[in-house]
Parts: C-alpha cells; sequence; structure tokens
C-alpha cells in the first residue's frame, strides 16, 4: 500500500497511447468514499484508488490482475 499520490486518469473512451499514466476502468463512490480501479498500460499493472472525501485520506494498492475486481469492492480487506 502506498500514501495518496494524484493519479489523473483517462477519460472514458479516450484514445490510449504509450504515454497514458493510467486508465480508469471502473469507479465508484459511497458515503464520501471514492474507489477507481486503474489500468497502468505502461507497467501493465492494476491499482485500486481510495479516496476519502470527507477526511482527505487516500491510498493506493497494486493489485494482482486476477484480483482486481475483488480489490475494487473490497479495499479495505486489501489494505488491512
Amino acid at each position: 500500500m502506498t500514501r495518496c499520490e494524484l493519479v489523473t486518469p483517462e477519460p472514458k473512451g479516450g484514445a490510449m497511447s504509450p504515454a497514458t499514466s493510467a486508465r480508469e476502468l471502473a469507479a465508484r463512490d459511497s458515503d464520501g468514499i471514492a474507489v477507481r480501479l486503474l489500468w497502468h498500460p505502461r507497467e501493465n499493472a492494476v491499482t485500486v484508488s481510495v479516496e476519502d472525501g470527507r477526511g482527505g485520506d487516500c491510498f493506493h494498492l497494486a493489485i494482482a490482475p486476477d484480483r482486481a475486481l475483488d480489490a475494487f469492492y473490497h479495499p479495505f480487506a486489501y489494505a488491512a
């Protein structure tokens, strides 16, 4: 787990290029907590970003691709 870093995903449906830093695959908001599933094409890596809009806390998790959706729906279990 890493502490919050600013990650700006490409808009959904946007053109991809090798310079693209991250692409948002899924996003959800619940009770002030935003969760995003991001794909990083340069590294072919997947991360889950969690941001608490109320307290300003956030974190990012590097996730194995086969666990990406589970981590997206249960990020706090993976952060523990």
